[in-house]
């Protein structure tokens, strides 16, 4: 999905992590502003690399809760995304998402949480290996 969304990582730790967004038609809602759903998508997939950073070896996580809050309207150009951790547990990784226009401004703001669970054996099917 990044890659066919658009997102790019320009920088990224445990810390810390910003992504790129070139708003482009697939982004736009009827209006030709930036879609809700496509800032949700944005954050979410920040989000949910930066808590993949937090985890140790053998573990893996999944969004079990997300909001987001939209703040201005976004116009084609470049969207930029910080993700921070709020808090990093054991079994629950919080994080803040924000995403900015090219004019500096807040857009949109997502707080989000991920569950930490160890990570499955791939087994074997006859569509081939599914990954947990």
């Amino acid at each position: 999905m990044p890659g066919h969304f658009g997102i790019r990582i320009a920088k990224a730790d445990k810390d810390k992590l910003v992504g790129e967004l070139d708003v482009d038609d697939r982004h736009l809602n009827n209006s030709g502003h930036v879609h809700g759903g496509a800032l949700a998508a944005f954050a979410d997939d920040l989000g949910g690399t930066l808590a993949g950073l937090n985890v140790p070896p053998g573990f893996r996580t999944t969004t079990i809760e997300s909001k987001t809050n939209i703040f201005r309207a976004c116009l084609p150009g470049r969207l930029t995304g910080v993700a921070v951790p709020v808090h990093v547990g054991r079994r629950m990784i919080v994080l803040q998402i924000s995403i900015y226009r090219e004019d500096g401004k807040l857009a949109a703001m997502m707080v989000q949480t991920q569950m930490v669970l160890p990570r499955e054996p791939s087994t074997s099917s006859v569509g081939g290996s599914v990954d947990a």
